[in-house]
C-alpha cells in the first residue's frame, strides 16, 4: 500500500490555521507521515499604505501574527503525534520560499481564501493557485468556512483523461486505499480515447486495492464546476479530488474556468494537482 510520509502545512495567523492543523494532523496520523507547519513572512506590499506606516509598526505586526502562528502550532504539538516541526519560510519572495519547500514534501495543505478578502494581509493574493502551479506537488486546500470532522472516507473524483487529472489521482491514491467510498465522475462529449477503453479509470484504481463506482456523462455541462460543487453536497462528500488547468499569459495566472469555480466556492477538502 502506498503511503504519504511528508505533509507542508501553510500556517498564518487567522483562527482558521487551526483546521489546516486539525486536518493534516488526521491525516498524518493514518498515513504515517511527519508535518513541517511554515509560516510565510509579510510581504510588505500587502501591508494597507505600505509607504506611510512606521517600520516600527511592520515590525509588530510581523512579530504579533508570528506569535498567533506559533501558539497555534505549541498548542497541538503539545497533544503528541504524530512528529512536527516549526519553520519559518524563506526565499526571493515567500511564495517562492515555499514553492521551494514544497518540492520536497508528499503532501501540501493550504487554506482557501476568500473571495472578499483579497488583501488579507496573511496570504497573498492567488497563493493557492501560483503554488500549485509552480511546484507541481499536490495539495490538499481546505474551505476557508465549515468545520470538518472527516476527511477522505467518502471521495469524489472529477474524472478527465488528462495529465493534471492523472497526476491529482495518482497522488491521492494512498487516501484512495484508506477512504470507505470512492466514486468516479467523468463528463465527456468525444469518444472515448482507445488507453480508456482498453485500461479506464476503474482498472487503474483498481490496480491499487480501489474498489470504485464509476458514472460516465457524455455532454460536458457549461456549469460543470457548480455541478461538482452540488455533486459533493449530493452525495455527502468529504474530499474531491481534480486536476487543477491554468496557465501563465503575460506574468498573469489563468486558471480554467472549473479550477477557478471549485478554488472559490468548494465546500469540502479538496485535493489538487497540475
Amino acid at each position: 500500500m502506498s503511503s504519504i510520509q511528508s505533509i507542508l502545512v501553510h500556517m498564518d495567523a487567522s483562527p482558521r490555521s487551526a483546521m489546516r492543523l486539525a486536518i493534516a494532523r488526521e491525516l498524518a496520523r493514518r498515513q504515517g507521515a511527519e508535518m513541517v507547519c511554515a509560516l510565510l513572512a509579510l510581504e510588505p506590499p500587502l501591508m494597507p499604505a505600505v509607504e506611510t506606516v512606521p517600520p516600527t509598526l511592520i515590525t509588530q505586526i510581523e512579530s504579533d501574527r508570528r506569535t498567533a502562528a506559533r501558539a497555534l502550532f505549541d498548542d497541538v504539538l503539545a497533544e503528541g503525534s504524530p512528529p512536527m516541526a516549526w519553520d519559518e519560510v524563506v526565499g526571493d519572495t515567500p511564495v517562492h520560499g515555499f514553492v521551494e519547500a514544497a518540492l520536497y514534501f508528499d503532501l501540501m495543505v493550504l487554506g482557501q481564501q476568500k473571495r472578499d478578502d483579497l488583501l488579507a494581509v496573511d496570504v497573498p493574493p492567488g497563493f493557492v493557485s501560483d503554488v500549485l502551479l509552480d511546484s507541481g506537488k499536490p495539495a490538499l486546500i481546505v474551505p476557508y468556512a465549515g468545520e470538518f470532522e472527516t476527511v477522505a472516507t467518502d471521495v469524489l473524483i472529477a474524472w478527465k483523461p488528462t495529465r493534471e487529472c492523472a497526476r491529482a489521482v495518482a497522488c491521492a491514491i494512498p487516501l484512495l486505499q484508506q477512504a470507505k467510498k470512492v466514486q468516479v465522475l467523468s463528463w465527456s462529449g468525444a469518444e472515448p480515447a482507445p488507453a480508456e477503453l482498453t485500461y479506464g479509470i476503474r482498472r487503474y484504481l483498481g490496480w491499487h486495492g480501489i474498489d470504485a463506482e464509476v458514472r460516465r456523462y457524455a455532454e460536458v455541462p457549461d456549469d460543470l464546476g457548480e455541478l461538482l460543487l452540488s455533486r459533493v453536497a449530493d452525495e455527502g462528500a468529504d474530499l474531491l479530488v481534480m486536476g487543477c488547468y491554468g496557465h501563465s499569459r503575460l506574468r498573469e495566472l489563468v486558471l480554467g474556468g472549473v479550477t477557478r469555480v471549485i478554488l472559490e466556492s468548494m465546500t469540502c477538502p479538496v485535493l489538487m494537482a497540475h
